[in-house]
């Protein structure tokens, strides 16, 4: 009996609930798909679970979907075109309590998925297939990607979200029903595979890596080099808000707000320059800078939260729990204040002298910059507060929340 006629006869009723579900995206991948989905039944019949082969087609053209079925797959179609949207579509029909993950180009090997979803019969929920752990034939991959684009995207998911990977951006992953569910995964392209990799670290999945062979694909390449890369290094940045806006916010305000201290009572000299007003309006503006982008650290805080792409910490529940719009405002005035008052003294003594020439500048620009930040303080307190507004309304559970026509809380998020 062919690979092909062990496929087909062991196809199961879509009725039953099966051990397995292969899931494949497919996008013009005629000359592959076949080869995958045979290798993909081999691989269930090495496992000795039942199984079934699903291809998520996303708009093809050169009758992939026709050849996935005469090959014994479960052809599903997804026109709105995306790789996060393919696999998820793909997901949604799956009926296996394991769900294996991979590409339809040749790349992946699937008749060797028994080693892959060995951990899970071990307790794992989640399983990496890493290249870089097993081994990449000549020609699967470019230079480019190879020894710059995965491993640095590798490490910097590693370094955002204090993960462990080899291989952040493998294609071929294993995961339990369970799992799957708790991570609640929603992207729609490429940062698909990074956002797995993020969620499961946030969910606390216990995660294993297994060596795999990558191939050489067949076929037109679908991935853009630049522009896929930057889509993962936005979606990591996005859900990280510490190293996007709180480190470097922390940093700029005590820059700004030193710098201005030192300048206080006169110039300073340093490597033979003479820093004085114009270092001053500098260390304001940088000042201002540093506190917006911590007014954006704590929006992005609790989205970041809300999508699961943040641990709940101390800083979260405060934000969450003990923040309100009151205490906000009235922190945001009393820094507004304390500049105000300065500004006022500096002010009047410039009219007692017959608006004569104005030797406290500095002191002002200092106190102009405490009031800036206080304006911004009350009134991101204000969308803080909304912000707060729309993670409750999301955390409500349906039956209390009340009828409503309006659009999807969580997918405006």
């Amino acid at each position: 009996m062919s690979v092909v006629d062990v496929a087909v006869d062991s196809f199961p009723d879509v009725s039953v609930d099966v051990d397995i579900s292969v899931v494949m995206p497919c996008l013009n991948e005629a000359e592959s798909v076949e080869r995958c989905i045979n290798w993909a039944w081999e691989g269930i019949k090495r496992s000795g679970m039942t199984g079934e082969v699903i291809v998520s087609d996303n708009g093809s053209t050169d009758g992939s979907p026709e050849i996935a079925a005469r090959a014994g797959a479960r052809v599903v179609h997804q026109p709105r075109r995306g790789y996060g949207n393919a696999y998820r579509h793909g997901f949604a029909h799956a009926r296996g309590r394991i769900i294996v993950m991979a590409d339809s180009d040749g790349t992946y090997d699937l008749r060797r998925l028994d080693a892959l979803v060995a951990p899970l019969h071990e307790g794992y929920d989640y399983v990496l297939g890493s290249r870089f752990g097993g081994e990449i034939l000549p020609g699967a991959m470019p230079w480019l990607h190879r020894y710059v684009g995965n491993p640095v995207l590798t490490r910097v998911l590693n370094l955002f979200f204090a993960y462990d990977s080899s291989d952040a951006h493998s294609g071929m992953r294993a995961f339990t029903r369970d799992a799957y569910e708790r991570m609640a995964l929603d992207s729609e392209g490429m940062e698909f595979a990074s956002e797995i990799v993020i969620k499961a670290a946030r969910t606390n999945l216990r995660v294993a890596e297994v060596p795999i062979i990558y191939h050489p694909r067949t076929g037109e390449s679908k991935l853009h080099t630049f522009r896929d890369g930057w889509r993962h290094v936005r979606f990591m940045l996005l859900c990280c808000p510490k190293y996007l806006f709180l480190l470097p916010g922390v940093l700029l305000v005590l820059l700004g707000l030193l710098g201005q201290s030192a300048l206080l009572s006169g110039p300073r000299p340093l490597g033979g320059h003479r820093f004085d007003v114009h270092m001053s309006a500098l260390f304001a503006l940088i000042t201002i800078v540093g506190s917006q982008l911590l007014a954006f650290g704590a929006f992005a805080k609790i989205h970041a939260h809300i999508r699961g792409y943040e641990r709940s910490d101390a800083f979260t529940r405060w934000l969450r729990q003990d923040f309100t719009l009151e205490r906000g405002i009235l922190g945001g005035l009393l820094i507004f204040t304390v500049g105000f008052v300065i500004d006022l003294a500096i002010l009047i003594e410039w009219l007692n002298s017959s608006l004569g020439e104005l030797d406290r500048l500095r002191p002002a620009l200092f106190a102009m910059s405490l009031m800036g930040m206080g304006v911004q303080f009350m009134f991101s307190a204000f969308f803080l507060s909304l912000t707060n507004q729309v993670a409750d309304a999301l955390r409500t559970p349906p039956g209390d929340a009340q009828e409503s026509s309006g659009p999807d809380l969580r997918a405006a998020l």
